[in-house]
């Protein structure tokens, strides 16, 4: 491509590496299309990427602002995953002290766009001041944006009690069983709508910035979510444009994490083919002692083979670490693993022996999953998670864990009936079926790569003349 004709974007996402990932994915889909990427983070979050391809890695410029310190923050942590959910409006505060920073680079750098994420309310008139237009990238499906509502709520569309998000909202014109649960509306009510430590709300955040922007661009595609984008576009009242499902590319190698990799294709190669859940809750995902040892028991009453992801806290967490039930390991050592270190999720997903994955319902992972036909175990725990959940359900493409209404506890016995269900149960067939049929949307990176190409277009088309 012409020199002339590049494309300087910066790409500035949320501190938390489900959003991080996924903005990176989209930021090296750009760079092999020719245009320049600024990625901006902070420090220690640039450090813990994964490795960028030797063939594009000089396209993309890593930038690093260091966070503010601020009270009630431990030292060092710089992304969800090192702190416990309630000290998340303290990182947000954190975040909100990079607008000087971040004002300097773009007024230095001058980038033709910048994607920003959710978080920083602050950008928009920064942005307008320097000419910069600017792209709302949500990692959100378009149905969660959906069901969250429009910008502009003076249509009468405002929710006030939590039984308000149990059911459809009023202005989804279709049929649609996607809507919290009675617990999670409570916990969404509380964190999402109303102020929080940052000084704002979630939402305030999210309506600031979405009005603010030239277009909004979601991680999902028309082939699953057609009647969600188009509505997405009415109720904000702009350009959506799905850029596809951003299917990861190959994870780094390196001598320590090959022989990770080694290790754990020995112990999967022995088991039988489609025979081994797979579970993993994600880097933020914090359950109560209550809820992990549920888990654990359940997980172990279902006899199933497994191969169990637990991400140890970062040391930076200040809070209890939930502990295994006594004996857990020993009792389960001839069929199961309990591995707390890091491990190529995208090999052990595909790999034969995995026939099942019983996740929090992140929308990456959920999305890694069905990539190779994985039927889904699926207990959600915080912000749009229940509503993936009901999604996919509705696509019967996995089962979800029962949760009492009210509180959101569960039992290890219907843990052990919906591992047994989905992996083994002739009942469950319809879900292994499904998931293998959705392979062939999930994994097709050829489909997906063809959003980011008609996003790309509007990029180049729309730059900004000054």
């Amino acid at each position: 491509m012409a020199e002339a004709n590049k494309l300087h974007i910066a790409m500035f996402p949320w501190l938390a590496f489900g959003h991080i990932i996924p903005f990176l994915e989209l930021g090296k889909l750009i760079a092999r299309k020719g245009h320049r990427v600024s990625f901006i983070s902070t420090p220690r979050n640039i450090e813990r990427l994964p490795k960028i391809s030797p063939d594009i890695a000089p396209s993309i410029n890593l930038v690093k602002l260091p966070l503010p310190r601020v009270e009630n923050l431990p030292e060092n942590a710089e992304a969800t995953m090192d702190v416990p959910y309630h000290i998340v409006p303290y990182l947000k505060r954190a975040h909100d002290g990079l607008e000087e920073p971040l004002s300097r680079f773009l007024e230095s750098s001058t980038p033709d766009w910048i994607i920003h994420d959710f978080a920083p309310h602050w950008l928009p008139p920064i942005a307008a001041k320097l000419g910069i237009p600017r792209v709302f990238f949500s990692i959100f499906r378009a149905s969660s944006l959906c069901f969250f509502g429009p910008l502009n709520f003076s249509k009468g569309y405002a929710r006030t009690e939590p039984e308000h998000f149990t059911v459809s909202p009023k202005w989804v014109p279709f049929p649609s069983k996607i809507a919290f649960r009675i617990f999670e509306a409570k916990k969404i009510l509380d964190g999402f709508d109303h102020e929080n430590a940052s000084g704002v709300s979630d939402w305030f955040r999210v309506i600031t910035v979405a009005s603010g922007a030239e277009a909004v661009a979601t991680k999902t595609c028309m082939e699953i979510e057609a009647e969600w984008v188009k509505l997405l576009g009415d109720l904000y009242e702009m350009p959506v444009i799905p850029v596809g499902l951003l299917p990861p590319s190959a994870q780094e190698s390196g001598n320590e994490r090959d022989s990770t990799w080694d290790m754990i294709v020995e112990w999967l190669d022995k088991r039988e083919k489609g025979s081994v859940v797979f579970i993993a809750f994600g880097s933020e995902v914090q359950p109560s002692q209550q809820d992990f040892i549920e888990l654990a028991l359940g997980i172990e009453q279902s006899g199933l083979p497994f191969f169990w992801v637990l991400r140890k806290q970062s040391d930076s967490v200040a809070g209890d670490s939930v502990e295994l039930p006594e004996g857990f390991e020993v009792r389960t050592k001839d069929r199961g693993v309990v591995w707390t270190s890091w491990v190529p999720q995208l090999r052990i997903l595909a790999h034969d022996s995995v026939g099942g994955f019983l996740t929090h319902c992140g929308w990456s992972s959920v999305s890694e999953a069905l990539n190779f036909g994985l039927a889904l175990i699926m207990l959600p725990f915080f912000v749009d998670q229940g509503l993936i959940a009901r999604s996919l359900e509705e696509m019967q493409v996995g089962i979800e864990v029962p949760r009492n209404e009210q509180d959101g506890t569960f039992t290890r016995d219907s843990v052990a009936k919906k591992l047994k269900l989905v992996m083994q149960d002739a009942e469950g067939q319809i879900y292994r079926d499904k998931a293998k049929e959705m392979a062939t949307i999930f994994g097709d990176k050829d489909l997906q790569h063809q959003y980011v190409d008609k996003f790309v277009e509007f990029l180049e088309n729309k730059r900004h003349v000054s």
